[in-house]
């Protein structure tokens, strides 16, 4: 980490300008979104770092940095869960000199095992993670009930497509059901979409649970398919944005673009993916 953090210059400063829109402004935490010219209507856009699995930590987000986004969510690449000290200040370094805020971490796993399970709830409190991407087990949300009390984090159940524990919105549902109102969902678009699930619906049968997005579109709804940019194959993209700004998206949950897609160079890929999310949040904003 060190030698990366040496290429930290290469990191282009992000400049401050106009303010977000109206609905966004009363977070006080998310005050550095409104600081700044905001291309995307209010809405905290940035991106998972699984998008770019084939670069370290500081090309990653000098890649995002280059896209204009200030929000990431990170995985166990870039941040390992037992992430702490010196390695652990060292990510926040980066990250604070390129301006780009963790939104969120995951996906990480849950069995009924309290004190493992209590691990990453350690994490986040030192990392400053409100929101845990998360595949829990059935047997796990007794434990996490009790820790999202406890430590004030976010479980953002992700569905994983077809055959999966969350293939379905009501999968969804019937977890989070009577739990925590810290136990809620990340909704991934495309997963969603190859389960012949309405990712836009699950907006607002989720409405209050919902405390992040992975923002994917699909060529097929089915098993088999691959991403393309969104709004280009089954995702509804302004429907997306219409439903997100109708319940009331958290400015603090994560909304990341994932692009899985040509790994090895998926820049181009996702600004395409970034204009078409500018585009769909303007109509949104005049409809």
């Amino acid at each position: 980490m060190s030698s990366e953090l040496n290429r930290r210059s290469l990191l282009i400063r992000g400049s401050a300008a106009l303010s977000a829109t109206a609905w966004f402004q009363h977070w006080g935490d998310f005050a550095l979104a409104s600081l700044r010219e905001d291309e995307f209507g209010g809405f905290p856009i940035g991106a998972q770092s699984y998008s770019l699995r084939s670069f370290n930590l500081v090309e990653a987000i000098r890649h995002l940095q280059g896209m204009g986004l200030h929000f990431v969510e990170l995985y166990s690449k870039h941040m390992p869960v037992n992430a702490q000290g010196k390695q652990l200040e060292e990510i926040q370094q980066v990250l604070a000199q390129a301006e780009i805020k963790l939104a969120a971490h995951g996906v990480s796993g849950f069995t009924k095992d309290h004190e493992k399970n209590r691990l990453v709830f350690e994490f986040a409190r030192r990392a400053g993670i409100r929101n845990i991407t998360a595949n829990p087990q059935p047997d796990a949300f007794d434990s996490l009930d009790r820790l999202c009390e406890e430590y004030d984090v976010r479980i953002a159940i992700h569905n994983h497509g077809p055959g999966a524990l969350y293939d379905k919105i009501s999968d969804v549902k019937k977890a989070i059901k009577d739990r925590h109102p810290n136990v809620g969902a990340c909704i991934d678009t495309g997963h969603f979409i190859r389960s012949k699930e309405d990712p836009v619906q699950a907006i607002y049968d989720l409405k209050g649970r919902v405390f992040g997005l992975h923002i994917k579109d699909e060529e097929k709804q089915e098993k088999n398919s691959h991403n393309v940019i969104i709004g280009t194959g089954h995702l509804d993209l302004v429907g997306m944005f219409r439903a997100l700004k109708k319940t009331d998206f958290p400015a603090d949950g994560g909304l990341s673009l994932e692009y899985e897609a040509n790994p090895q160079n998926p820049i181009d890929d996702m600004k395409q993916c970034l204009v078409a999310a500018k585009e769909a949040i303007a109509k949104v904003a005049t409809s």
